[in-house]
C-alpha cells in the first residue's frame, strides 16, 4: 500500500514507487559477452552493492531471430555470479546496440517492438509498467526517504534514434580520435524522441537529492568518432540546456558502450560540474588505445572495470566517492565530492 501511494504522488507506476530504504552503495558496469568468462562477479560483490545498474550490451545478441535473442539472455541468466547478485541488489538496466538487436542501430532496426518484450521480461518488469503498453524502455525510479531520496533515470538512445552518418574519411587519422562515424548536422534528427524528451522535461521537476542518469552512450566525450551524444550536436546541447533551464540538482551521468572506462567532466555554462561516468567493460577489454579526451579526468581504463557509488548520509553535507574499480573490486580512479557541490 505503501508503493502505491507513492507512486500516486510521484505520478509513477506501481512498478517504478520506491520503497524508504536509502541506498549508500551502488554499482554499474556494461558489455557482457555471455560466451565468455565472467570474471568480475566477485569484484562486484565484494563491493556489495545495495543498486547495481546495466548500462547496456549487457548481452551480445545482434540478431534479428529472436529466438536467438531470447537464448543470450538465457545464458547470463544461468550464470551463479548473475544469479546471486540478483539476490543481494536491486538491478536496474538500460540497453544499448548489442542487446537492442543489432550493432549500432537505431530507430531501423525491424525487431525492436519484440526486442523490448524480451528485454522487460529479463529484468522483470512488473506487468503494470508503464514500459509494457509504449514504446522506448525508458523509466524512472526513487530510492529512499525524502531526505536521502535517488532518483534513477534509464534512457532509452536506441529506440527513436536517428541514422548515424558515416565519416566517408579516406585520410589518415589524428592519433586518438579514430572511429567511423561523423555528425549529423540535421537538426530534425534526434536520440530520445520528442515523447522521451518531454517525459524527460517532467521526470527533473520531482524532488530528489541525487539523481542518476543512465545513458547507454557518451554524452561528455566528443572528439572521437565512436558512437555518442556529440554525434547529434543539436541533441547533446538540448541536454545541457534542459540540465540549466531545469535547474534541478544532483545530475551525474553513468554510461557504457566504449570497452574501456573513464570519467569526464563538463562545465561550460553548466550549473555545477556535469560528471559522466563510463563504466566498460566488464569483459570486453580492448587493451590499451590512446584516445582524444578534452573532459577527462584522470586516465583511461582499457581493461575490464565497473563503476561505484557510495554516499555518506550520516555527514551534514552528504559526501559522494565516485569510482572506477578493476574487475577484482580495486579502485583505479576515484573523485569524492560533497552533495553540496552538485547545487545550481
Amino acid at each position: 500500500m505503501k508503493g502505491f501511494l507513492k507512486a500516486l504522488l510521484f505520478g509513477l507506476s506501481v512498478a517504478a514507487a520506491a520503497d524508504e530504504t536509502p541506498i549508500s552503495r551502488m554499482a554499474f558496469g556494461s558489455c557482457i559477452r555471455q560466451t565468455e568468462p565472467m570474471n568480475f562477479w566477485g569484484g562486484i560483490k565484494a563491493f556489495d552493492p545495495e543498486l547495481f545498474v546495466f548500462l547496456g550490451d549487457n548481452i551480445y545478441g545482434d540478431t534479428r531471430d529472436m529466438k536467438k535473442l531470447q537464448q543470450a539472455y538465457e545464458i547470463l541468466g544461468a550464470e551463479t555470479g548473475f544469479q546471486q547478485l540478483r539476490e543481494m541488489a536491486e538491478l536496474r538496466a538500460v540497453w544499448d546496440d548489442h542487446d537492442y538487436g543489432e550493432n549500432d542501430a537505431g530507430a531501423a532496426y525491424p525487431m525492436k517492438k519484440a526486442s523490448q518484450a524480451i528485454f522487460l521480461d529479463f529484468w522483470q518488469a512488473p506487468a503494470k509498467d508503464p514500459r509494457r503498453g509504449r514504446e522506448g524502455t525508458y523509466t524512472a525510479e526513487y530510492f529512499g526517504p525524502e531526505d536521502r531520496r535517488i532518483q534513477l533515470i534509464c534512457l532509452d538512445t536506441r529506440y527513436f534514434r536517428s541514422p548515424l552518418v558515416k565519416r566517408g574519411f579516406k585520410g589518415k587519422d589524428v592519433e586518438g580520435a579514430t572511429g567511423p562515424y561523423t555528425v549529423n548536422a540535421d537538426s530534425s534528427t534526434t536520440i530520445l524522441g520528442e515523447p522521451q524528451w518531454a517525459w524527460l522535461e517532467e521526470q527533473l521537476k520531482h524532488k530528489a537529492r541525487l539523481r542518476i542518469i543512465a545513458s547507454s552512450i557518451q554524452l561528455i566525450a566528443d572528439d572521437h568518432h565512436w558512437e555518442k551524444w556529440g554525434n547529434f550536436p543539436h541533441e547533446r546541447a538540448r541536454m545541457f540546456q534542459l540540465i540549466r533551464t531545469s535547474k534541478a540538482n544532483g545530475i551525474i551521468f553513468l554510461s557504457g558502450d566504449r570497452h574501456r572506462g573513464e570519467i569526464s567532466v563538463y562545465e561550460d555554462r553548466m550549473p555545477y560540474p556535469l560528471f559522466d561516468i563510463t563504466a566498460s567493460s566488464l569483459n570486453q577489454g580492448r587493451g590499451w588505445r590512446n584516445e582524444i579526451n578534452r573532459h577527462r579526468y584522470g586516465s583511461l581504463v582499457f581493461f575490464e572495470n565497473f563503476g561505484s557509488i557510495e554516499i555518506d548520509w550520516t555527514s551534514e553535507d552528504p559526501q559522494l566517492q565516485m569510482q572506477l574499480q578493476d574487475g577484482r573490486g580495486k579502485p583505479v580512479i576515484q573523485v569524492t565530492r560533497p552533495l553540496s557541490a552538485f547545487q545550481p
